[in-house]
């Protein structure tokens, strides 16, 4: 954060995980308000828009047992996958097993130099540090920042890493949202174009995220991201 950008006002959307989620590749909560494994949506998602575009994606879910994984295990948790509950995702076999992966592919496309556009990596439940000390999330966390770093750097193009957490501990709100929202969480934003030790005091909200991504690559903007209350992530580049 002390090195580059740290937004100090990023919001989430509501309580508990599984809708924040949601937020960030659909722009809607689509009505849910628990961490149900059941409640599939039928509504466009980022995938959509950036398979669309020509580019491509991949999400990388911490021992998610096998690629298009339903369900949860003792440590991976489905409420933490938002690919898998977008309908267009989950019921096209291919690509649900080209592009819902678990963690351990990322060091192979690293190696093939085959890194989608779009990276979504979610940390296991342990080491998130919802089951675990924060000790054992932050060196998990440097073990992926170490691989991906170097990998993005080395292919001469503008990159964005992206730290964020699914919901902070208050029920505070901002820009549009809900009067009781997901509250206040740390956003971190990671590159060489950004402002090093800059803080953003600018009233973000997960719907930020995807409006950013979809301005920066000429996409539409899904749901609450197309909001005017939803500020555009735009002071913290140099």
């Amino acid at each position: 954060a002390s090195t580059y950008t740290l937004l100090t006002a990023h919001h989430a959307t509501t309580h508990p995980s599984l809708p924040n989620y949601l937020s960030l590749i659909g722009g809607d909560t689509f009505g849910i308000t628990d961490d149900c494994e059941d409640c599939f949506v039928k509504a466009p998602s980022l995938p959509d828009l950036i398979e669309k575009s020509g580019r491509t994606w991949k999400t990388y879910q911490d021992d998610m047992p096998d690629p298009c994984y339903v369900g949860s295990t003792l440590r991976y948790k489905q409420k933490h996958n938002p690919f898998i509950y977008f309908d267009s995702i989950r019921l096209n076999a291919e690509r649900c097993k080209r592009s819902v992966v678990p963690l351990t592919q990322l060091d192979g496309d690293i190696a093939l130099n085959d890194l989608p556009n779009f990276i979504f990596i979610t940390p296991d439940i342990c080491y998130s540090s919802h089951d675990c000390g924060l000790d054992l999330a932050d060196t998990w966390l440097k073990q992926q920042i170490d691989k991906i770093y170097p990998a993005l750097e080395s292919s001469g193009e503008p990159f964005l890493i992206i730290l964020t957490w699914d919901e902070g501990e208050g029920n505070q709100s901002c820009c549009g949202l809900p009067e009781s929202a997901g509250g206040r969480v740390a956003t971190v934003l990671i590159s060489p174009q950004v402002k090093s030790n800059f803080q953003d005091e600018t009233l973000y909200s997960h719907y930020s995220i995807l409006k950013t991504i979809s301005e920066a690559w000429g996409l539409p903007k899904l749901g609450h991201a197309a909001d005017e209350e939803t500020a555009l992530i735009a002071s913290p580049w140099k």
